[in-house]
C-alpha cells in the first residue's frame, strides 16, 4: 500500500518545455546549441548558435507562456506534484555574476505560485542539462574547480528565494550519464565538456564528477542551514545491468558495469569514495584534484533521498564489443540485446521488473527514501480524425511499472516518496531532440518540421492516470 501522501505527478525540464530562450534576461545554455536529431540521426553540438541550424530548445513547447493552462490540465489529472527544473541561465545568465537576474527569479515565483494554487507541489531540479554556455566557453565547464562556487551561489539563491514554496529538490539531473564517455551529448549536458576531445576522457569525467559532488554536497548543507525541513536528493539514471549468462565473466562484468550508476550514488549518499574507485585512481596513476576540504564537504552534505529515472535495463556479455559512440541506451561496449525483453522504437529494452530491481538495490544499499522522478516510453503518435489519441501502449507500459513499484513497497519494504512519469506533456526529447518521440499524457500539436498549432489534447492515458491517482494506485 502506497503512503497516503504519495506524490503522484509528472516530470518535465526547463530546457525541453520552456522555450523563450532569449526572453526575461535569460542567457544561452548548453541545450541551446544542440540541434534536432532523430532515431537514425544523432544530435549535433555546434560552436554557438549557428544560423540555419534547427535548435529545438529555443522554442520547446512554449511552456514559458502557456504554463498556467498546462498546469490546469495537470490539476485536472489530480497531480500532487510536478517535477521541473530551474534554468540556471535564467537566474545567472552567464553563470558567474555576483547578483541574480530578478526577471528569472520572478518567473519561477509565478510558476510555483500557480502550481501551489492548483494543489500541486513543485519538485525542483537545479541543474537539468541547462548550465550557462558562458561557463563552458570561459571556464571549460565542470573541468574547472571554480564552477563549484558558481553553482553553490545559484543553489543558495534558489533555496533562499523558494524554500517556503519548494520542499523537495535535486541537484544534478542524471549526473551519471557522463559515464558513457563515448557519446558527447552526455558529458556536454552534464558537465559542458566534450570528452571526445580529451586526451584521457575517463580521467576528465571523474574529475568533473568530483567537482559536481562537492558542489552538490555544499548545496545540501546550504539548504539545511536555510531551512532544515528542505529535502535535497541526488538524481541518477538507474541503469540496471544483468549478466547475459551465468558465465562467471559475465557476472563479474555486470557487477563492475553497475558502477555506471552506483559510483555516483555511493559518493552522494554515503559521503565518501568507495574502495573500488580509490583503487582505480591509484592504478591509473591519476592525481585527481581532491582536497581534504572536499572530502569533509562530501561527508557533511549527504543527500536526503535517492531520486532516479528508470527507462530500461541492459545486459552485458564479456565476448561482445560494440561501438556505443552514438548510443542513447548503452554505456558499455559489452552491452547486448536481452533476448527475454521487447524493445521500444528507439531500441530501449522494456523491463518493468527492472524498476523493482532498482528500488531494491538502492534500498538495501543506502536505507534512504526513494523517489522515481522519471519513467515512461516514447511513442510515435498522431490524433485521429476526431482528435483522439489511443495510447494503449503507454498505459500498458506504465501499468506494468507501477505494479512492480508497488511490489517493491508492499513486499520489499521500500520507502517510496512518489512517482512522476517523464514528459507528462509532450516535449522535446533530450536524446534525439525530437517532438516525434512523445511521452505525454497530453498531446502537443507541434511537429519537427515546424508545423502545428500548439494546441493541447488529452490522450487516453490522461484519463487512465487520473483514475490511478484518484485510487492511490489501487486500481490500474
Amino acid at each position: 500500500m502506497l503512503r497516503d501522501d504519495f506524490l503522484w505527478g509528472g516530470a518535465v525540464a526547463a530546457n525541453q518545455v520552456e522555450g523563450a530562450y532569449l526572453e526575461g534576461g535569460r542567457g544561452l545554455s548548453v541545450a541551446d546549441v544542440m540541434t534536432r536529431g532523430s532515431a537514425e540521426r544523432a544530435r549535433q553540438i555546434t560552436d554557438g548558435v549557428v544560423e540555419g541550424q534547427d535548435y529545438p530548445a529555443h522554442e520547446g513547447i512554449d511552456f514559458y507562456h502557456t504554463y498556467a493552462d498546462d498546469i490546469r490540465l495537470f490539476a485536472e489529472m489530480g497531480f500532487k506534484c510536478l517535477r521541473t527544473s530551474i534554468a540556471w541561465s535564467r537566474i545567472f545568465p552567464q553563470g558567474d555574476e555576483e547578483e541574480p537576474n530578478e526577471e528569472g527569479l520572478a518567473f519561477y515565483d509565478r510558476l510555483f505560485d500557480e502550481l501551489l494554487a492548483n494543489g500541486i507541489k513543485p519538485v525542483v531540479t537545479l541543474s537539468h542539462f541547462e548550465m550557462p554556455l558562458h561557463l563552458v566557453q570561459a571556464y571549460g565547464g565542470w573541468s574547472n574547480r571554480r564552477l563549484i562556487d558558481f553553482f553553490v551561489r545559484f543553489a543558495t539563491t534558489c533555496f533562499e528565494r523558494y524554500h517556503q514554496k519548494v520542499a523537495y529538490w535535486m541537484t544534478f539531473n542524471e549526473i551519471n550519464n557522463q559515464y558513457n564517455v563515448e557519446n558527447d551529448i552526455y558529458s556536454w549536458t552534464d558537465s559542458g565538456i566534450l570528452l571526445s576531445q580529451a586526451d584521457d576522457p575517463w580521467r576528465v569525467m571523474y574529475q568533473a564528477s568530483h567537482y559536481e559532488f562537492v558542489a552538490s554536497a555544499r548545496a545540501v548543507a546550504a539548504a539545511h542551514a536555510i531551512d532544515p525541513s528542505i529535502k535535497v536528493g541526488c538524481m541518477v539514471a538507474a541503469e540496471m545491468i544483468y549478466p547475459f549468462s551465468c558465465h562467471p565473466d559475465d557476472v563479474l562484468l555486470a557487477q563492475d558495469a553497475m558502477h555506471s550508476t552506483l559510483f555516483f550514488t555511493d559518493v552522494m549518499a554515503r559521503g565518501t569514495y568507495p574502495h573500488y574507485a580509490v583503487r582505480l585512481f591509484e592504478r591509473k596513476g591519476w592525481d585527481l584534484d581532491i582536497t581534504t576540504e572536499d572530502l569533509a564537504a562530501l561527508s557533511a552534505g549527504t543527500v536526503d533521498y535517492i531520486g532516479f529515472s528508470y527507462y530500461l535495463s541492459n545486459a552485458v556479455n564479456h565476448e561482445a564489443h560494440a561501438d556505443i559512440s552514438e548510443s542513447t541506451s548503452r554505456s558499455d561496449e559489452h552491452m547486448v540485446d536481452n533476448p527475454h525483453l521487447e524493445q521500444s522504437a528507439w531500441g530501449w529494452a522494456i523491463d518493468p521488473k527492472g524498476l523493482r530491481y532498482a528500488l531494491k538495490v538502492f534500498d538495501e544499499r543506502y536505507q534512504l527514501p526513494q523517489f522515481v522522478v522519471e519513467n515512461g516510453i516514447g511513442l510515435y503518435e498522431e490524433p485521429d480524425a476526431d482528435g483522439h489519441i489511443e495510447d494503449d501502449d503507454r498505459i500498458e507500459f506504465l501499468r506494468a511499472h507501477i505494479e512492480q513499484m508497488e511490489k517493491a513497497v508492499d513486499e520489499d519494504g521500500v520507502d517510496l516518496i512518489g512517482y512522476t512519469p517523464w514528459g507528462c506533456i509532450d516535449l522535446v526529447s533530450f536524446t534525439s531532440g525530437e517532438m516525434a518521440k512523445r511521452y505525454g499524457f497530453v498531446y502537443v500539436d507541434k511537429r519537427d518540421d515546424g508545423t502545428g498549432t500548439g494546441v493541447r489534447l488529452r490522450k487516453k492515458s490522461f484519463w487512465w492516470f487520473k483514475h490511478v491517482i484518484e485510487t492511490n494506485g489501487r486500481e490500474l
